[in-house]
């Protein structure tokens, strides 16, 4: 769910991540100031779906996103902050140190 279709284009990053911590959704973006407030939190959730190197069209992260799916289950994926770059992806568990 986009966070425009949520009515929360203007909310702030702190707000974006409370209420999918709340609604327990994992956060896909492309925004590196993620991961930094989810280690300066010491936070376990939301978990969150990092894409890297820019250039990322609707077709090609829709492709990584199934590749995903297909070799992560759920569990895998909460708790964690997985970043994928065009060649590689990287999986973290939270809490960040």
């Amino acid at each position: 769910v986009h966070v425009l279709t949520l009515g929360m284009d203007r909310a702030t990053d702190t707000e974006i991540l409370a209420y999918a911590k709340h609604d327990r959704r994992t956060v896909l973006t492309t925004d590196l100031d993620y991961p930094r407030l989810l280690a300066l939190a010491g936070a376990l959730e939301p978990s969150l779906i990092l894409f890297r190197g820019g250039d990322w069209n609707e077709t090609s992260l829709a492709e990584r996103l199934e590749a995903l799916f297909s070799t992560l289950d759920e569990a895998e994926i909460a708790a964690s902050v997985i970043v994928i770059d065009h060649d590689r992806v990287r999986r973290r568990r939270l809490p960040l140190g």
